[in-house]
């Protein structure tokens, strides 16, 4: 009878919770922000990890582009050296057609914004892109809701005629079919000839706010002055690296630059942009899980405070418990438990609130939220390791009481 076994502890842990609710709210509030911080910011990261993934893969694993500029930034100084390169131009675009081998389909993209108008209706900061005739088969794969592609023939007569996102659809065309109809950018007419199925937002951006034109089209309203961007297609993923590695001599080759030369153009696959949110997201995740941690370590604090209150408390009982043959290791073991349990108590409303924290900022913002059940594992299993962390003072310092002087504290 003088040991106490382990759910005892618990019990005994949980009536001392129970009976002092002012001081248990106080000692299980840093264990419950540190965690539900955690939990929220966990679920959320990967929730907008797994739809990320999926949006990018739109790319294609065996498509590539090559542009003046790096997708993933960098400092201001890379920035000004990078608008020092030279543009990439059509010619460019054909001979990399012409003399890449393991390049299945080459094309390109040039952009501008610009105001559309159907009627007296206006559209402001629309992404105009001129495209070649097959781009729309590689990286960014477009899959049309009505109408038709661009041909060949568009391409090669610079016809003014357009393909729109579902976005210039639902704003310009509400109550009309858009196909057959004419709007206009800046002071041009385009025929709408094909219609863009829907594909949302990735990252609150949305992908439907574009009118397409033959890339020609482009040039000949806004010149050729602008760099395109090179969109290649391989036959296969395990060819990518090697396509890359053929558009780059050929590229280093046209600009005559020597083997020390730095590349004055960039590579951008699915594989870029991934890593390009990773970096835009991963300081945000890290300075939120050093915050929960700082909760946490204060949530430890207050645990060990509350649980040498506890001991001075329940002197004479550990005195008794002694007394008649409790032995340190079951005092030890008693205080331990009894301190995991706060904090896994602490733990578990924690994860109940972040997750629910989670689900409130994706009905407020429609962005995802995703909790995997080794995250709650995991931060059960840490909350507890806080207080068993924190309690070893405690519970060594009450393992080490004398019995005679315990038993005569309380007399």
């Amino acid at each position: 009878m003088a040991r106490i076994n382990f759910n005892e502890s618990v019990s005994m842990a949980m009536s001392s919770l129970w009976s002092n609710k002012l001081r248990t709210f106080l000692t299980l509030l840093g264990i419950i922000i540190g965690v539900l911080t955690i939990i929220a910011v966990v679920s959320i990261i990967q929730g907008l990890n797994n739809y990320v993934y999926t949006k990018f893969a739109f790319y294609g694993a065996n498509d590539f582009s090559v542009s003046k500029f790096s997708m993933t930034g960098g400092s201001l100084k890379e920035w000004r050296e990078m608008l020092k390169r030279k543009n990439l131009t059509i010619d460019d675009m054909r001979l990399i057609r012409n003399q890449c081998k393991s390049c299945e389909l080459v094309g390109a993209t040039v952009n501008a914004m610009r105001t559309v108008k159907f009627r007296n209706q206006y559209l402001k900061d629309v992404n105009i892109r001129g495209v070649t005739h097959l781009d729309h088969i590689i990286g960014s794969v477009v899959e049309l809701e009505r109408g038709r592609h661009f041909q060949r023939e568009d391409e090669e007569h610079s016809r003014y005629v357009c393909i729109i996102g579902a976005d210039i659809v639902e704003k310009l065309f509400p109550y009309l079919d858009p196909l057959g109809k004419q709007i206009k950018i800046g002071p041009h007419n385009f025929l709408v000839v094909g219609l863009g199925e829907k594909k949302g937002k990735v990252i609150g951006f949305s992908q439907d706010n574009y009118v397409r034109i033959p890339i020609t089209t482009f040039h000949k309203i806004y010149g050729s002055r602008r760099s395109i961007e090179i969109n290649i297609h391989t036959l296969s993923q395990e060819q990518l690296e090697t396509a890359q590695e053929e558009v780059r001599t050929i590229l280093r080759s046209k600009r005559h630059l020597s083997f020390d030369d730095p590349d004055d153009f960039s590579f951008a696959s699915s594989e870029t942009f991934i890593q390009m949110y990773k970096t835009l997201t991963s300081s945000i995740y890290f300075a939120m899980i050093a915050i929960s941690s700082i909760a946490l370590l204060v949530g430890g604090i207050v645990v060990m405070n509350i649980m040498l209150v506890a001991v001075t408390e329940r002197t004479k009982e550990i005195g008794i418990r002694m007394a008649i043959g409790a032995r340190r290791n079951d005092i030890l073991v008693q205080f331990l438990i009894e301190a995991s349990a706060i904090s896994t108590t602490g733990g578990i409303i924690g994860i109940l609130i972040g997750f629910a924290i989670a689900k409130i900022f994706t009905a407020a913002t429609s962005w995802p939220s995703s909790i995997e059940p080794v995250s709650i594992a995991v931060a059960i299993l840490v909350s507890a390791s806080v207080g068993i962390f924190f309690g070893i003072y405690p519970a060594n310092k009450a393992a080490k009481l004398d019995p005679i002087e315990a038993l005569r504290a309380e007399q």
